[in-house]
């Protein structure tokens, strides 16, 4: 059977314009794994409520980070996307979750070319219902309706992978060498609580307390939150981080239900007050930069912390087109390919 492989990504609006950040904010938070509520409810929330007030404010925000060449996170998608094909004999489409560059596009391309079995690589470490599953979920749909004899094999959530963590941790490294920082917030996008408790396949595991995730428990494989931890712990302890000097938090609520905390604004806020001058952030759930980091991390953030009193903010870049996650997606994409069996 030929191969191929299609990386999927959130996506973007097609332009920082309120008439393109409509359809695009419409087709987001209508998916019932990102608002996870009755489709009535789903429909008055988003359509009756907030593509009334949002895609302005959310367009004024783009635009501040919008490259001369496009949406960032498009753009070095598609860099990365160049430069893994250059790194394989595999065929490499490109697909985002939301926006015009969908997964039945990304399909067709690589089935075009005569593909017949298809590594689909989500680009999560984590995994979360409102990220890697509702991506795995739609492309099975799309299969199954247009491409009922292609294969699909997937990348499973790769946030404890020792490679990964390596790369992670000296990109971690690399950038913030010449900082000597007070503190390094690792921020995470946040999840309303009830989606953990929903993919708990135990039932009974995620109480989302002190000790549930750090307690083993096959609940873990789809626990977004533990999974998040994980990969704070994991990267402190191969950076031999002192216990104090960083911390876990979780970045862009929606609503008013719970969410998971602490929230990073807030966090924020709270060490610019309680004296730290030199601070860093990493943003962890994201490979590519973003909205997420470069506007409300990178820009917020870092305005919340000087009003606090804080001195100096940096901002770890995400792994994005860098060479050693290049390196890194390939050598998956080979072994997959030289594996016995894909099944």
């Amino acid at each position: 059977m030929k191969k191929g492989v299609l990386l999927v990504n959130l996506g973007s609006p097609e332009s920082p314009e309120p008439k393109d950040l409509k359809p695009y904010l419409s087709e987001f938070l209508m998916d019932e794994r990102v608002i996870d509520v009755p489709l009535w409810a789903r429909t008055i929330i988003v359509k009756g409520i907030i593509l009334n007030t949002r895609p302005k404010a959310s367009a004024e925000a783009y635009k501040k980070i919008w490259w001369p060449e496009g949406s960032p996170l498009i753009v070095i998608s598609e860099r990365l996307q160049q430069k893994i094909q250059k790194n394989t004999p595999l065929p490499v489409a490109l697909a985002m979750r939301y926006g015009s560059m969908t997964i039945k596009k990304g399909l067709q391309e690589l089935v075009d070319k005569g593909v017949e079995e298809v590594f689909l690589m989500p680009l999560y470490p984590q995994f979360a219902m409102a990220t890697t599953e509702t991506i795995l979920v739609l492309a099975e749909e799309i299969r199954k309706e247009h491409f009922p004899n292609l294969k699909i094999s997937d990348l499973k959530a790769f946030y404890n992978r020792e490679d990964y963590i390596d790369v992670l941790s000296n990109s971690i490294e690399k950038h913030l060498k010449d900082n000597p920082f007070e503190h390094l917030l690792f921020s995470y996008h946040g999840v309303p609580e009830r989606h953990i408790r929903k993919r708990d396949i135990t039932k009974s595991h995620c109480k989302i307390d002190k000790s549930c995730c750090v307690t083993a428990s096959p609940a873990h494989e789809f626990c977004y939150r533990h999974q998040c931890l994980e990969v704070t712990r994991l990267v402190a302890e191969k950076l031999n981080l002192k216990e104090g000097t960083y911390s876990t938090s979780f970045q862009s609520r929606l609503g008013f239900d719970p969410w998971l905390k602490p929230a990073t604004d807030l966090t924020i806020e709270r060490l610019g007050k309680q004296g730290i001058k030199n601070m860093a952030v990493v943003t962890p759930a994201f490979v590519s930069d973003c909205l997420e980091t470069l506007e409300e991390i990178a820009m917020e953030g870092q305005d919340i912390f000087h009003e606090m009193g804080g001195q100096k903010f940096s901002t770890v870049p995400c792994l994005n087109d860098d060479e050693p996650f290049v390196n890194l997606l390939s050598k998956w994409i080979n072994e997959w390919n030289n594996a016995p069996s894909n099944a």
